[in-house]
């Protein structure tokens, strides 16, 4: 019998049951104290004598019998209707619960189910739109790191991980080197990415910044978590971290750790640091992927910060890699 129970739908509005009984306490004690009121108020009127009371004093007895018993029932109907709403009120979190662990869970598992809300198919939605995005960024930095290999005419390049720890040969300068340094403003907009399909700067800017071997790096690690984070809901654009003052990114680049760059972990989304943590936890590739663009953020910020001003400093904060490195950050220990 408690299973049936516990197993109806909870419903809300004006489809709710009405689940309050009739009668309830609250009632019988109102309606025995208007019976005690009314006992006490007819005999001491009874032992006063009414009918030696004028107009006036009928009129007073009468409002000093009939107020207390509005009174007592202007209460009754208080308390029953607070009752009411603390009841509606903990149905109505406790089904707040039930959606928000039902789509954790979803979103931990990678599962898609047809059944569910139309919440979780626009986020589906907006998941997809934002991979085929981040698959078209892909292809354009494959393209171009062919298109630089080509010219060097040497091999096809290889993956970023093993590209990372690439020697330079000792018997010639790669064309690279020859290369002036990515502008800080074209770096901070690659690592930002493009807004749209239509934002031309800023495909500009990353074309332009794909061309350093070693921000190519960083910008690919970023891709790459980015789309794995998206897998799971989580997106930058929502996140609203507090900044660190330009400082603490400059102490950062200089290789101080732990407590006294805590300021850089400023992303409090209690759902977004719980999804990134379980699935740090369970998903070997995801976690690879989280530790390889750490450490390349690690340097690029080490490689940015002697010749950037606090303001382009603030701009790199801003960007869409900085705040997955603050909420990933977080997630690793770098900030304990």
């Amino acid at each position: 019998m408690a299973e049936s129970n516990d197993s109806r739908p909870t419903a809300f509005g004006p489809l709710a049951p009405d689940r309050s009984p009739g009668i309830t306490g609250i009632e019988v004690v109102a309606g025995g104290l208007t019976l005690l009121w009314l006992l006490l108020s007819g005999g001491f009127v009874l032992m006063t004598g009414a009918a030696g009371l004028d107009g006036q004093s009928l009129l007073l007895s009468g409002m000093v019998v009939c107020f207390p018993v509005a009174l007592i029932w202007v209460a009754a109907l208080t308390a029953r209707a607070s009752r009411t709403l603390r009841e509606e009120s903990a149905r109505l979190q406790a089904a707040i619960d039930a959606i928000r662990n039902a789509y954790i869970a979803q979103a931990q598992g990678g599962r898609g189910d047809p059944g569910l809300s139309a919440l979780s198919r626009k986020l589906d939605e907006i998941a997809g739109a934002q991979r085929k995005a981040e698959t078209t960024l892909a292809m354009l930095a494959s393209s171009r790191a062919a298109e630089a290999a080509l010219a060097q005419g040497s091999n096809p390049p290889v993956t970023v991980t093993l590209a990372e720890d690439q020697p330079t040969l000792s018997l010639g300068t790669p064309a690279e080197a020859l290369r002036p340094p990515v502008a800080n403003a074209d770096y901070i907009r690659a690592l930002n990415f493009p807004e749209n399909a239509e934002d031309r700067d800023g495909f500009s800017a990353l074309r332009r910044a794909l061309k350093d071997r070693q921000a190519a790096q960083l910008i690919q690690a970023a891709q790459d978590v980015l789309t794995l984070l998206s897998q799971d809901g989580i997106y930058m654009d929502d996140l609203r971290p507090d900044m660190a003052r330009p400082e603490i990114w400059r102490a950062f680049a200089k290789g101080t750790r732990g407590r006294a760059i805590a300021a850089l972990g400023g992303v409090r989304d209690r759902s977004s640091l719980a999804l990134t943590a379980g699935r740090m936890k369970q998903d070997p590739i995801f976690r690879d992927a989280a530790h390889h663009f750490l450490r390349l953020f690690d340097r690029g910020v080490a490689r940015f910060e002697p010749n950037a001003s606090d303001a382009e400093l603030q701009d790199l904060a801003n960007t869409r890699s900085s705040r997955a490195f603050m909420l990933l950050g977080r997630v690793a220990g770098t900030f304990d």
